[in-house]
């Protein structure tokens, strides 16, 4: 069995209504200023009408030129505009307070991965959307030519066994010193940065099937290296963060294996820095009548594969399958484009369009387990009953 993977809309069919959606973007870190504001402007469907960060200058100077945008600190002050969407990319601690407070007011939100930090706070965001505000989210890797030719091979693969899911980066943790290695404020490391994106797209290919058991570990052994820093995103580097001990620290590198209701087996490796010379990504699909492996690099890092392979491994037999060239973060225009035809009704519903609330409970709920059966107890996400304050941040360059 399999899932449809995302397919990419046709370049000429772009979603166009008849008025451009009303929209806010909450934080103006890396995400915001790379992908989400260019790309919402860039788009007929949308306008970016409202700006928000603890810094209203860095929120001011993501504003578009020639046109009025109101820019704020604070999602309070939000109340009473005109919004048809707001984009939710700040830190992890404040993404399902803010999105509730959103939601609670009719507003419909895009909240960035991960969307939450732990399957509980996955049930206070179902919890609130039953006002009829919509939630969406999802991995951009979805949307890769890559991941779909993967998903197109699956039917010829047989049976499904095993899948492997793994992100290894060669030198890429955020700023030590910042929220992003805070496990009260991010919630976890590697496994809830890279490894959200491999079990999105992971399961999706499997046909979104349950989880029945599962096992973990974790490891901080890179953190401590100065030479393991991300050195092309400012990631996690603004912004006070409580006073901490070594305890508080996520991990920079976890391994989970899960077992799923249909009997294939998943095991997902997420690594912030390792020995490797580039940073990649392999997805690695097991069945009866053959083995299929993707090898690329997911995200913007400039320390990438050069070029994605497919390979098909048949009684000894390997087989290259021909990929298209595509320019680095494509993918996100995609998303862009199917973020419109869900909002408009432009396009119909189908399996592939992803970030449903259940999926999103379903991820969380993996990466509770996983965490939960790593090395026993860990310190806990503090929760965040109120969106204020929004700090100043950087979000996570994927």
């Amino acid at each position: 069995m399999s899932g449809a993977a995302c397919t990419p809309p046709d370049p000429g069919a772009i979603t166009t209504p008849a008025r451009p959606l009303r929209t806010a973007v909450l934080g103006a870190g890396w995400v915001s200023r790379t992908i989400w504001v260019p790309l919402l402007e860039a788009h007929p469907a949308f306008e970016v009408t409202a700006l928000v960060d603890a810094d209203p200058a860095a929120a001011r100077a993501l504003a578009p030129p020639g046109r009025e945008v109101f820019v704020g600190a604070s999602p309070d002050e939000l109340a009473g505009l005109p919004l048809d969407l707001a984009v939710v990319a700040l830190p992890n601690d404040l993404h399902v307070p803010v999105a509730r407070a959103l939601l609670a007011r009719g507003v419909p939100v895009y909240v960035e991965k991960p969307v939450c930090r732990t399957a509980a706070e996955a049930r206070d965001l179902a919890e609130a959307a039953r006002s009829g505000a919509g939630v969406y989210a999802g991995s951009a890797a979805r949307h890769r030519a890559d991941v779909r030719a993967l998903a197109e091979l699956l039917p010829s693969l047989g049976d499904l066994r095993a899948l492997g899911l793994d992100w290894t980066r060669a030198s890429g943790i955020p700023q030590r010193d910042g929220w992003f290695t805070d496990r009260r404020l991010a919630g976890g490391g590697a496994l809830l940065d890279l490894g959200w994106h491999l079990l999105d797209v992971g399961l999706d290919l499997l046909g979104r099937p349950g989880v029945t058991a599962a096992l973990g570990a974790v490891s901080g052994d890179w953190l401590g290296d100065a030479g393991a820093t991300a050195d092309w995103s400012r990631r996690g580097r603004e912004g006070a963060t409580p006073t901490r001990t070594a305890a508080d620290l996520v991990e920079d590198s976890a391994r989970g294996f899960l077992l799923t209701d249909t009997g294939v087996a998943v095991s997902v490796e997420a690594r912030w820095a390792s020995h490797q010379a580039v940073d990649s990504t392999t997805l690695t699909v097991e069945g009866t009548k053959g083995v299929a492996v993707l090898r690329g690099t997911f995200g913007f890092s400039p320390h990438r594969v050069p070029r994605s392979s497919l390979t098909v491994l048949r009684r000894g037999e390997r087989t290259e399958v021909p990929l298209p060239d595509e320019p680095v973060g494509i993918e996100y225009e995609r998303l862009v484009e199917h973020l419109a035809r869900r909002l408009t009704g432009a396009g119909a519903a189908t399996g592939a369009d992803g970030g449903s609330l259940a999926e999103i409970g379903v991820i969380a709920s993996c990466v509770d387990r996983i965490y939960g059966a790593a090395a026993g107890p860990a310190p806990s996400p503090e929760p965040r009953e109120s969106p204020e304050p929004v700090r100043s941040q950087t979000r996570s360059a994927p």
